[in-house]
C-alpha cells in the first residue's frame, strides 16, 4: 500500500459562521468587530451583507493588523508624521510587535516615523498628523492569545476576535479570542502528528503529505518581493511545527540539524469556503513527482542570462561540459549528486551549491564560478552544484502552485536533515562532499546559500520563526566565515578580501544599505559587523569539513527575472573572490 491517511476532515468557514450569526433579527442594529484570517475583499462583502442585515460591522486582520490598518484604513500619502507605540510583552519574543509591522516604514518613508515601545496591552497607540495639520489619535488592537505549544513552550500568538455589542443592551456584549477555521484545522495537524503511535526508529516515513484546502489570501505590495500570505505562513507554521514535535520525541536538542523524521509536505491550496484537511503517508514516487514539472522551453543558452532556477538536466549538462574528473553519491531518493574535480596549480577550493534546495541562486552562481576558473586556464577546483537534489525536486514541485512562496519544506533532504550536519552512514548527498575535500585537498569550502527575499513568520507558534529569529527580514547580502582553531587569521582576510571585492558590484551596497536600514528599523540593530558595506560574522567550529568555510547568504527565495540574474552574479562574484584570496593567503 502506497499511501495511509491518518486523517480526514472538513472545517466550516469562520467568516460564513459570523455572517450567518449575526444576520439572525436579534442582532439587528448591534455593532460587531472581528479579527480573523481572511483577504480585505472578503470581509468587505461580508460587511455589506451585514450591514443589509442592519448591522453595523468592520472585519479586520488578524495577521499583522497594524500593518492592515494602514493599508486599509488609512491614506498614507496624506500623513507628515506618525508615531506609534508598540506592545511589549513578557510572553512575546524580544521586539515582536515592532517586527510584526514589518515593513510599515518603507510603506511610510514619505513622513516623520517614530516607533516607541510601550506596555504589554495588546494595542498598538497611534499619533498621526496629516499634512494639511490636522491630528488623529487611534488605537489599533493586536488579538492575541497566550497558550502552551506541542513542546511545552509558552507562547503568544495572533488570534482571531470577535466583539459585538447589541443594540440597546450593553450587558449582552461580546469580546474575547474566537478560534478560527485558520487556527483549527492547524491544531487538529498539530494533534493528529502529535499523538500518532510513530515507529520507534527514524526515519519514522518516507513522505508525510499534509493537504490543506481554505480560504485565505495573498497581497502583495508596493515594496521589493514582500507578499502577505496566509497560505505560505500557514506551510511555515505546519512544517516546522511538526519538525519540532518530532525533534522532542527523538531526545534530540532544540534545533538539533540530525533529525531524519522523513520528509515532510506541507500542501496549502487556497479554496473558496469550507476547509479541508488530509493528512496522509505516502511512499516515494521519484517519476511521479518528476512528472509533474513541465520542462522549461527556451531557457537561455548562457548562464548568466538564466532568469529563474534551473532544470536538474540543465545543471547536470552544464557540469558534464566542463569535464575534470566526475565523481558522484545517491540521495536518499536515488537521484544523483554529481561533482567534478580538476586538478591545477595552487591550492584548491570546493564550491558547493544547494544543499538547502529552496536557495536557488547558489546553484547557478556555483555553476558560473567554476566555468569562470576554467576560462582562466589553470584552475584546481572541486565543484558540487546541487547538493540536495531530493529537496530541489521537492522545491519543484511545490513551486508548481505557489512558485513566490518559501517553500521552506524543500529546505532539508528526504530524510529531513540538513545534509551539512549528517554524521552517520549511510551518508547518501553527504558522501558527495567527502569525497570532493578527499580529491581535492581542499582546505576552503565556498558554500553558496539563501534565504528569504521576504518576511519569514510563524504566525500560530508566536509570529517569530524558532530558533531563525535573525532570518525573518531581508538584511541584503552578507558573509558567514567558520573556521576550525588555528584559522582564524586566515578566515578575517577572508572575509575583509570578499567583502571588498563584492563592493564593487554595480547596485549591491545600494541594495544592501536599503535592506540593512529597514531591518534596523523594525528588528534592531543589525547583529553583524559590516565591511564595506555588506555583513559579516566569523565564528570558531569544530564542525567536520574543510578548516575553512565560507557561506554566503543573498535573499533568493521567491525571487525570479532580473533579480534572480543579479543574485547569482554576486554569489559567482563572491565564490571568485574567494578563489583569489585563497592563492594569495596560501602562496608559499
Amino acid at each position: 500500500m502506497n499511501t495511509s491517511t491518518l486523517l480526514e476532515l472538513s472545517l466550516a468557514r469562520t467568516l460564513d459562521e459570523w455572517v450567518a450569526q449575526f444576520e439572525q433579527a436579534q442582532w439587528r442594529g448591534a455593532k460587531v468587530e472581528g479579527w480573523l484570517f481572511e483577504g480585505a475583499a472578503v470581509r468587505r462583502a461580508a460587511e455589506q451583507r451585514l450591514a443589509r442585515a442592519g448591522v453595523q460591522a468592520k472585519l479586520r486582520c488578524a495577521y499583522k493588523p497594524l500593518l492592515h490598518y494602514f493599508l486599509e484604513e488609512i491614506d498614507c500619502s496624506t500623513l507628515a508624521a506618525v508615531t506609534i507605540r508598540y506592545p511589549v510583552h513578557p510572553q512575546a519574543a524580544q521586539g515582536r510587535f515592532l517586527l510584526e509591522a514589518y515593513p510599515l516604514a518603507a510603506l511610510l518613508s514619505d513622513c516623520a516615523l517614530e516607533f516607541v515601545a510601550g506596555s504589554d496591552a495588546l494595542h498598538y497607540q497611534l499619533a498621526l498628523t496629516r499634512r494639511d495639520g490636522s491630528t488623529l489619535q487611534a488605537t489599533v488592537f493586536a488579538p492575541n492569545r497566550s497558550h502552551l505549544d506541542p513542546i511545552g513552550a509558552t507562547l503568544l500568538s495572533p488570534t482571531g476576535w470577535l466583539r459585538a455589542t447589541r443594540a440597546g443592551d450593553a450587558a449582552a456584549r461580546l469580546d474575547s479570542a474566537c478560534q478560527t477555521n485558520y487556527e483549527q484545522v492547524f491544531e487538529r495537524i498539530v494533534q493528529t502528528v502529535a499523538q500518532h503511535n510513530w515507529p520507534a526508529q527514524e526515519p519514522y516515513f518516507e513522505r508525510l503529505d499534509i493537504r490543506v484546502d481554505l480560504p485565505g489570501f495573498e497581497q502583495q505590495l508596493a515594496l521589493g518581493h514582500e507578499c502577505i500570505s496566509s497560505y505560505e505562513a500557514l506551510h511555515e507554521d505546519i512544517y516546522f511545527s511538526l519538525l519540532e514535535i518530532f525533534q522532542k520525541r527523538s531526545g534530540r536538542p532544540e534545533s538539533d540539524r540530525r533529525l531524519q523524521p522523513g520528509q515532510i509536505v506541507p500542501d496549502v491550496r487556497a479554496s473558496a469556503d469550507t476547509t479541508q484537511l488530509c493528512i496522509s503517508l505516502k511512499r516515494f514516487d521519484v517519476a511521479a513527482q518528476d512528472a509533474i514539472v513541465p520542462a522549461l522551453q527556451g531557457l537561455p543558452q548562457t548562464l548568466e542570462a538564466i532568469a529563474q532556477a534551473p532544470e536538474p538536466q540543465r545543471i547536470a549538462a552544464e557540469m558534464r561540459a566542463m569535464g575534470g574528473q566526475r565523481f558522484a553519491a545517491l540521495s536518499r531518493q536515488g537521484r544523483e549528486v554529481t561533482g567534478l574535480y580538476h586538478a591545477g596549480p595552487g591550492p584548491a577550493v570546493l564550491i558547493s551549491g544547494g544543499q538547502h534546495a529552496n536557495e536557488t541562486s547558489g546553484v547557478v552562481g556555483a555553476l558560473r564560478a567554476a566555468q569562470t576558473l576554467l576560462a582562466s586556464g589553470a584552475p584546481h577546483f572541486a565543484l558540487i552544484a546541487l547538493e540536495n537534489p531530493d529537496g530541489y525536486a521537492l522545491h519543484r514541485e511545490l513551486c508548481t502552485r505557489h512558485p513566490h512562496h518559501m517553500q521552506h519544506a524543500a529546505r532539508y533532504s528526504a530524510l529531513g536533515d540538513d545534509i551539512e550536519y549528517r554524521e552517520l552512514a549511510p551518508l547518501y548527498e553527504r558522501a558527495a562532499r567527502e569525497q570532493a575535500l578527499a580529491l581535492s585537498g581542499a582546505q576552503l569550502h565556498i558554500n553558496l546559500h539563501g534565504y528569504p527575499a521576504h518576511e519569514w513568520t510563524r504566525p500560530l507558534s508566536g509570529y517569530v520563526p524558532r530558533g531563525f529569529g535573525l532570518w525573518t527580514i531581508p538584511k541584503g547580502f552578507f558573509l558567514i566565515l567558520r573556521h576550525h582553531a588555528g584559522w582564524h587569521t586566515e578566515g578575517r582576510a577572508m572575509l575583509e578580501a570578499v567583502s571588498a571585492a563584492v563592493s564593487k558590484i554595480p547596485g549591491l551596497l545600494a541594495y544592501n544599505a536599503r535592506q540593512m536600514a529597514l531591518y534596523e528599523q523594525h528588528a534592531g540593530e543589525l547583529p553583524f559587523e559590516i565591511l564595506h558595506g555588506c555583513a559579516c560574522s566569523q565564528t570558531q567550529t569544530n564542525h567536520r569539513g574543510a578548516p575553512v568555510t565560507l557561506i554566503t547568504e543573498f535573499p533568493d527565495e521567491t525571487i525570479t527575472g532580473e533579480d534572480f540574474c543579479f543574485a547569482h552574479r554576486v554569489q559567482m562574484e563572491a565564490a571568485l573572490a574567494a578563489q583569489r584570496a585563497w592563492l594569495e593567503l596560501t602562496r608559499p
